[in-house]
């Protein structure tokens, strides 16, 4: 090599390598799930919405109401700070969607215990099941609510797709569960 060149890689080198990539992710991309992994972003940001309430109803001190919004595909909080139930002017309304491919459901994993439907919680007067967060951070009533794949409802396969959110009444707290290996599992 003659005084102050520098090695390098040849081309043939750099095509090769790219071969070796290509290969790599031909093999593997079949094996990703990207809508298993759609369900877990799904549920934390669920979830996290609903602790979210919880929290804001004691903090606050007023209802925080959590409407099911199925046809839309997403959560409808409402900070009911006259707790009426009712929106009022200046009270704050905001829409969580699912993400794309989710929707409320159970998909093909079997129910977990008594919560056999989708959502378990009581409908109210607009049509939409709804569970409120107290301000002593209590929750309406104990229930909860599915969430799964549109591929998983379509093809009834893909148990692993299924999620669920579970409140408690007495402290209006939340677990959230994921459907994987025959068993409900309990997500941290």
């Amino acid at each position: 090599m003659p005084r102050g060149a520098r090695p390098a890689f040849t081309l043939i080198e750099l095509v090769m390598v790219m071969v070796m990539i290509g290969l790599m992710v031909a093999i593997s991309a079949p094996r990703i799930d990207i809508m298993g992994y759609r369900a877990n972003t799904a549920i934390q940001v669920v979830g996290t919405t609903v602790l979210a309430a919880q929290r804001q109803a004691l903090t606050q001190q007023h209802n925080v109401i959590v409407r099911f919004d199925t046809a839309n595909r997403r959560l409808r909080v409402h900070q009911d700070r006259d707790n009426d139930g009712a929106v009022d002017p200046g009270e704050q309304l905001r829409a969580v969607p699912l993400g794309e491919s989710i929707v409320f459901g159970l998909g093909s994993a079997p129910a977990r215990g008594s919560l056999t439907t989708a959502i378990t919680f009581t409908l109210t007067s607009n049509g939409d099941p709804a569970v409120t967060f107290h301000r002593d951070g209590s929750a309406s009533e104990a229930g909860g609510f599915y969430m799964t794949t549109t591929r998983a409802i379509a093809g009834g396969d893909k148990p692993e797709h299924s999620r669920l959110v579970v409140v408690e009444r007495a402290t209006g707290r939340s677990a959230s569960y994921r459907y994987l290996g025959g068993e409900w599992r309990k997500v941290y």
